[in-house]
């Protein structure tokens, strides 16, 4: 992935222009688009990063809101946007937290705001066979994809709707995490993690546990089986992501001692 991002905003805002030079200070390519959905199609060779600025966003944009929202599973690009909290919150609302990347507070700190696509530009040039690999395992289709976007960046994710579906899955394709929902129908996460802990050839694999059920009964419930975490849904990305990423470093400094 290139150090080139498609800022969409009004061109005559001053936010806008400040955000582009900003990014354009810290080596990126900016490539300037108003908020239609036809400025955004002429556009040949598109970056996959989209900084979405909400600052000039009007009730009659909402249109252009709900494309982005359909163009994003089709086109697969990565989206930022930047706002006050009304502002978030309709594109929230019309887009879906599940396909947002991050969102961030107006007046925004640009130079924040490109050390986190740094990151993002410095995975995507790792190979796919070289990044370390999630199942996702949640009945819950909206929370499947909020995660996959989320650890994507990093990670190559595979998701599961079922224990079922998981456990076939496991049965053929290595793994190097489970991310497993505690409440699930006809197999609930406990009986998932007890499947995989009695089958020889899975039962080494690592699985955390991502559940909104915090009462200390439901915990202890699965303490035997030994998952390595308990994270709940409720958590802010960041910390919920910032686990996951420190299991996999705390895993690599034991194989280096």
């Amino acid at each position: 992935m290139d150090k080139r991002v498609l800022l969409i905003g009004n061109h005559k805002s001053f936010m806008v222009n400040a955000i582009a030079k900003g990014l354009e200070k810290e080596g990126y390519e900016v490539v300037n688009c108003g908020l239609s959905e036809s400025e955004v199609k002429s556009i040949e060779n598109r970056p996959e990063i989209y900084l979405l600025y909400l600052g000039d966003i009007k009730l009659e944009d909402s249109d252009f809101l709900k494309y982005i929202n359909e163009a994003i599973d089709s086109e697969r690009f990565l989206l930022y946007m930047i706002g006050n909290q009304e502002e978030l919150s309709l594109g929230v609302t019309l887009i879906g937290k599940e396909k947002i990347q991050e969102t961030y507070l107006r007046p925004l700190d640009v130079k924040m705001l490109a050390e986190t696509l740094d990151t993002v530009v410095d995975y995507s040039a790792v190979d796919e066979n070289l990044k370390k690999k999630i199942l996702i395992i949640d009945d819950d289709g909206a929370m499947l994809r909020m995660m996959k976007t989320w650890l994507s960046v990093k990670y190559r994710v595979y998701m599961a709707s079922s224990g079922k579906i998981a456990l076939t899955f496991l049965g053929q394709n290595p793994v190097d995490l489970i991310l497993l929902d505690y409440e699930m129908p006809v197999m609930n996460g406990p009986e998932v993690l007890k499947e995989i802990r009695n089958t020889q050839a899975i039962k080494h694999l690592p699985v955390i546990f991502l559940t909104a059920k915090d009462d200390k009964e439901s915990v202890m419930k699965v303490v035997s089986l030994k998952p390595e975490k308990y994270l709940l849904k409720s958590m802010p990305k960041e910390k919920l992501t910032g686990a996951i990423d420190e299991f996999f470093n705390q895993k690599a400094k034991k194989a280096n001692t």
